[in-house]
């Protein structure tokens, strides 16, 4: 696999991103089997893998960090602070907390969990307004030098947020929600990333799944799966959006290439510095997302996709109200 870079970091060109070996689609799957699909993506030639404390909470790392062990010099490892857990419990409290010795609690929590001498890229999750950015991103080049991380990333974060950060720790990667049905980040957010030479990580690149034309307004949600509250996969939602699927499985014919690969494609043409995290609890979905390398969407392609978009309106709110107040701080 071709790789990209993010700030100085090098990488796969897509990443896989693990939250789906968690609960959040329902019942989390066979630790063997997630095993196996993680293992799998590496000897695809995935070397970037996303992880959290807050995945489970904090069953994810363990599971990441057990599974990327024999090879834990061949990949990237990537997790993320910030959201408030009970440090007995694991249990979320609501809310974040990037206070700095919260921060320094964690990463030590974490690098235990995932059995990792130094976290790859640090992400905080989510901006805490209590806690200035300076502080934060202070805390974490503080921990740079202590060895602890190697580079440092932001998640769903502002674009002045974002400037203000790397004038005191340089940020290696943003990483908030981006693809063809997601667009907040390129007002302000991309054209900083390409201003400061700092790498962009799209999560939810097929739209949780939407984008790849295997769900419609028909199929069930189980009641345990995030997308059961999210507002934009309300079965009217659905309905509104299905034009979106259209577009997306018209261009896949005309490409000989399935819908998800598209939707990678086109995030993969946007710019150099933009490189894709995914997730799929099987591993012949790996193996599909990652041809999306071979698909090549020219400059004719990109500009009729975007003739095609303007004309349809993207039903439903992204996130949870709750979730969007946490986004663009």
């Amino acid at each position: 696999m071709k790789t990209r870079l993010l700030g100085d970091l090098t990488v796969s060109e897509i990443g896989f991103g693990t939250m789906s070996f968690a609960s959040t689609y329902g019942e989390a799957p066979d630790k063997a089997e997630a095993i196996r699909v993680i293992r799998g993506a590496h000897d695809l030639g995935v070397t970037l893998f996303d992880t959290a404390e807050a995945y489970g909470p904090w069953t994810n790392e363990q599971l990441v960090g057990e599974a990327l062990a024999p090879v834990r010099d061949e990949v990237v490892i990537a997790t993320k602070f910030g959201f408030a857990i009970d440090e007995e419990t694991g249990e979320r409290q609501g809310g974040v907390n990037s206070r700095p010795d919260h921060i320094r609690h964690v990463v030590d929590a974490s690098l235990a969990r995932l059995n990792i001498e130094s976290i790859d890229l640090l992400y905080q999750h989510r901006v805490d307004p209590n806690v200035p950015i300076e502080d934060v991103a202070g805390t974490v080049k503080d921990l740079i030098a202590a060895g602890k991380v190697k580079h440092f990333g932001l998640s769903e974060a502002a674009a002045d947020t974002i400037r203000r950060a790397h004038a005191v720790q340089p940020v290696t990667a943003i990483q908030s929600e981006y693809s063809l049905w997601t667009r907040d980040p390129e007002p302000d957010v991309l054209p900083l990333c390409a201003e400061l030479g700092i790498g962009f990580v799209p999560w939810a690149p097929l739209g949780s799944g939407f984008l790849t034309g295997k769900i419609d307004a028909n199929t069930p949600i189980a009641p345990t799966d995030f997308r059961a509250t999210s507002p934009r996969f309300t079965k009217e939602a659905r309905d509104a959006n299905q034009g979106i699927v259209d577009l997306v499985n018209r261009i896949a014919a005309e490409k000989q290439a399935t819908a998800a690969q598209v939707a990678l494609a086109w995030l993969l043409a946007r710019t150099p510095f933009i490189v894709p995290i995914f997730g799929t609890r099987k591993l012949e979905r790996v193996r599909e997302n990652l041809g999306a390398t071979d698909v090549i969407l020219g400059e004719e392609d990109m500009a009729k996709i975007e003739a095609a978009f303007d004309d349809l309106e993207v039903a439903g709110a992204r996130l949870p109200e709750g979730l969007l107040q946490l986004s663009y701080r």
